[in-house]
């Protein structure tokens, strides 16, 4: 099956840089902290480009999204925060997307292209919100909705319920302090698959009355 060819493929091209750069940018939350105050009042600017760089560079997005909490406090740091998430998820849907249906036809074929688009519109979403919160597969499930072309809007409302609990929780986290955030981890990841499920919901109630 070519689609999983091409799954596996985006997943060891996305390992990569993390097997040659990891310890050379040893990002963790202190020298993220470090990094984010010397470009002063723009740390936000930087804060967001680095979590659009994770795309391609081995950069620990939760140790980002905890140094913006830090800086900005749970509030500000979470929208910042869920906001580079977002992006960096819409950048990696819009690349592959871009791609085309003919380029994606050529890359995996037409009936693995099919079967790809049927699985994206019938459990994409659940896909896409809860692997936010996963290491290597939020880039990798993007990059495969772009490419068998999931629908938009779709995708980003997955999208946002993935990455503002994502954003907001490691803010939190940052702001706090909290040195063991295991129980809040696993309180909040539960928030995707939930979200997911009241918008899907009211997707569903809207093209009806529609």
């Amino acid at each position: 099956m070519r689609l999983l060819s091409i799954f596996l493929g985006l997943a060891v091209l996305l390992l990569i840089p993390f097997f040659l750069w990891a310890d050379a940018l040893g990002f963790d939350q202190d020298s993220a902290v470090a990094w984010l105050h010397r470009h002063g009042e723009w740390a936000w600017a930087a804060g967001i480009l680095l979590l659009l760089a994770d795309l391609f560079l081995p950069i620990p997005g939760t140790a980002i999204m905890a140094a913006l909490g830090l800086i900005y406090g749970a509030i500000l740091g979470g929208l910042i925060s869920a906001a580079g998430s977002f992006f960096s998820g819409a950048l990696a849907y819009w690349l592959c997307r871009m791609i085309g249906r003919r380029g994606a036809v050529f890359l995996v074929g037409e009936t693995d292209l099919l079967k790809g688009e049927q699985l994206f519109i019938r459990i994409g979403g659940w896909l896409v919100a809860v692997s936010r919160w996963l290491p290597l597969f939020p880039e990798v499930i993007a990059c495969m909705a772009g490419l068998v072309r999931m629908p938009p809007r779709l995708f980003m409302f997955a999208l946002a319920c993935g990455s503002v609990p994502l954003g907001f929780t490691y803010a939190t986290i940052g702001a706090a302090g909290i040195e063991h955030p295991w129980l809040a981890l696993f309180l909040s990841a539960g928030l995707p698959p939930a979200l997911w499920f009241m918008i899907q919901r009211w997707i569903q109630k809207r093209s009806h009355e529609s």
